[in-house]
């Protein structure tokens, strides 16, 4: 797969987003995604979810459209596809095939510098770091905060595994709400190097939610990667999520145009 490495990494650099989110570079590190691979172009496909990517220097010469023909042809109907960082041309090819725009996913970026809240954990309520003994509750309460979430509700003790099996992984900015019934809620962080964090996950158990306990756990990351010295925080989320962007709007994060991500699926 050294080839598909190769071209993603060049369309990321010209185009300023990678071509390939982290469920695809896993599955692609894990030997669990197929590949059609050509000389300046592949497709990958993981969970029914395709990845279409031309080399930069070969784009405008049909790759795209020819090799989109054959992986529909070869993986079936219900596909669906990511454009990240919203390419024309990808809306163009989109288009001309048949596939329709279903989902927009923005990033809300955050500069460091700016001056964060004051922590203020509700009374009886706890936020500490992850110990091993929470995996099952993470597992437990992040299928019930995301039950409707296509990529992030699936998430098992195995794939929690591997997630943390990742360099990045550190579980002190893996932060938990608890209280005397159990978990409430967990905020993961993910430093990405020395000046961007993220965002990671936020779930709270919906029998905890209407608490405040989202934008609690979203505060105590971000303090928690102020204290790494990060430059610049950013998130992922649904753009018709209005209750999370007004929570992370009001926290400081904004949304440039440029910055959404598109999902494309067969009719």
């Amino acid at each position: 797969m050294d080839r598909v490495i190769e071209i993603a990494d060049e369309a990321a650099a010209a185009d300023g987003a990678d071509p390939l989110d982290e469920a695809a570079r896993m599955a692609l590190a894990d030997g669990t995604a197929d590949a059609l691979v050509e000389d300046d172009a592949f497709a990958l496909l993981h969970d029914g979810d395709l990845s279409l990517v031309v080399r930069p220097t070969a784009r405008g010469r049909g790759l795209g459209s020819a090799l989109l023909a054959r992986a529909s042809s070869s993986y079936g109907t219900g596909l669906t596809a990511w454009s990240h960082g919203n390419h024309p041309a990808a809306a163009a090819l989109a288009a001309s095939h048949g596939w329709e725009r279903v989902r927009d996913l923005w990033v809300m970026r955050r500069p460091a510098s700016t001056p964060l809240p004051p922590l203020d954990v509700p009374d009886g309520v706890t936020v500490r770091s992850y110990r091993d003994s929470d995996a099952a509750d993470v597992v437990a309460v992040n299928a019930a905060a995301f039950a409707h979430h296509p990529e992030q509700g699936s998430m098992d003790l195995a794939n929690l595994a591997r997630r943390m099996a990742e360099p990045w992984f550190d579980p002190a900015g893996l932060l938990v709400a608890e209280d005397a019934s159990g978990m409430l809620g967990f905020h993961w962080t993910k430093p990405h190097d020395g000046r961007l964090g993220e965002v990671y996950v936020v779930g709270v158990a919906p029998a905890a939610q209407g608490r405040g306990l989202g934008k609690v756990l979203t505060l105590a990351g971000l303090h928690h990667l102020a204290g790494l010295g990060v430059e610049e925080v950013l998130l992922y989320v649904e753009a018709d999520n209005a209750p999370a962007v007004a929570v992370y709007s009001r926290l400081g994060f904004a949304h440039a145009p440029a910055d959404t991500h598109v999902q494309y699926a067969q009719p």
